[in-house]
């Protein structure tokens, strides 16, 4: 059998940004260890292969990346990129290279793919609404206005997609399983919905409220969804401290049977019992949590920081809901990505110019990757999880 590595050669970034992949259209070649990390300030993207813990290219021509976010094809072979100026692309994760890009409007904040793999959809400030896309094409399919602008977008089992509006406090899905779309609305969520993130097991959407207080949870298995408020206080205090980034419901982390998420303005964590949807607990921390991730076979949940405190990642016990150890990776930590099986965490460190790549076992750095102001860290092992 022909080893993997054969496949793959280069060394310096220098190279990598220049060269085309030697394994470009041949498609025998494996996507399971390869990912994306956005350089936002450049509008590029690195393509990494996670395994040998290097550059294979530098892929330009993305536009505005500052809040860019991706998902990718079921067979891993192609990556779509929702930019912040609006821009769709499409990037060929075995050619190493744009395949096709569109601007399908002013101003965007992500998107989703559905289950099949056929359909690409935009959520949008700027007009509002949300756009569908042919995947293999980039041709519009359907234009779903929203009058508002939409956020939370996910992907649903069943070709349907999931979000909330902002202005108008709803939440609606659009069905695509049959011949003709069907739109509808499934709830009033609350005021000013900032962010919305179905759980893992694509049983309940949640909703964090920026006009109110509280979190609002849908039960998508319900034969009648319904709309269930908790953490009634969840929210900023007139008396907490200023809050330096609204932190997102993608950083929510789910494990051990609870929601983990940050308090807003808090030095701290809160912990929610999964089911009952009751709160159960904090945990203070180093400063006010942006991300919580959880490490893939483990009790452990990752957390990185907000403004001034976002040099420092901790790394707390589910069990115990207790801070086990504390890293100082460097200036302005933006996000952390997991290899599949945990046994290793990216963390995009955008002021150093870098990422690192810890053991989550010893803590040891394994490996550092140049990389210009990078944010997101995007392994292809995403295109087989729901909700992303």
């Amino acid at each position: 059998m022909i080893g993997r590595r054969s496949f793959l050669f280069g060394t310096a970034m220098a190279a990598a940004s220049a060269a085309t992949p030697a394994w470009a259209g041949d498609l025998c070649c494996a996507t399971g260890d390869l990912g994306l990390i956005v350089e936002r300030a450049a509008g590029s993207l690195l393509l990494i292969d996670r395994s040998e813990r290097r550059i294979v290219t530098r892929i330009e021509g993305l536009g505005d990346l500052s809040h860019a976010s991706l998902t990718y094809s079921p067979d891993e072979r192609y990556a779509f990129v929702f930019g912040r100026d609006g821009g769709l692309t499409k990037i060929d994760m075995l050619a190493g290279k744009i395949a096709k890009r569109v601007v399908q409007a002013g101003n965007s904040i992500g998107g989703a793919i559905s289950d099949d793999g056929k359909l690409v959809a935009v959520s949008n400030y700027e007009p509002g609404g949300v756009h569908v896309f042919d995947a293999e094409t980039l041709d519009p399919v359907a234009s779903i206005p929203a009058g508002a602008k939409t956020i939370g977008l996910a992907d649903m089992p069943g070709r349907r997609f999931i979000w909330a509006t902002w202005e108008t406090g709803e939440a609606w899905i659009a069905d695509f399983s049959g011949p003709e779309m069907k739109v509808t609305k499934l709830a009033d969520v609350g005021k000013n919905p900032y962010d919305g993130v179905l759980t893992d097991d694509a049983s309940t959407y949640l909703v964090g409220l920026f006009g109110e207080k509280g979190v609002s949870a849908i039960d998508l298995w319900a034969k009648e969804p319904k709309v269930t408020r908790f953490l009634k206080d969840y929210g900023k205090p007139a008396d907490d401290l200023p809050v330096y980034k609204m932190p997102h419901l993608q950083g929510w982390a789910f494990t051990d049977g609870q929601f983990v998420l940050p308090a807003v303005g808090r030095h701290e964590l809160l912990w929610v019992e999964r089911q009952t949807l009751e709160p159960t607990g904090r945990t203070p921390v180093h400063g006010q949590p942006v991300f919580i991730i959880a490490q893939p076979g483990s009790p452990y949940v990752w957390v990185n920081f907000a403004l001034p405190d976002n040099d420092t990642v901790q790394v707390v016990d589910s069990r115990t809901r207790e801070v086990v150890h504390t890293l100082t990776p460097g200036p302005a930590v933006l996000h952390m990505e997991f290899a599949p099986r945990g046994a290793e965490v990216w963390v995009s460190v955008r002021d150093a110019n870098k990422v690192l790549i810890y053991d989550t076992r010893s803590f040891a750095v394994l490996g550092e990757i140049p990389a210009e102001s990078p944010s997101g860290i995007f392994f292809t092992a995403r295109a087989h999880r729901i909700g992303l």
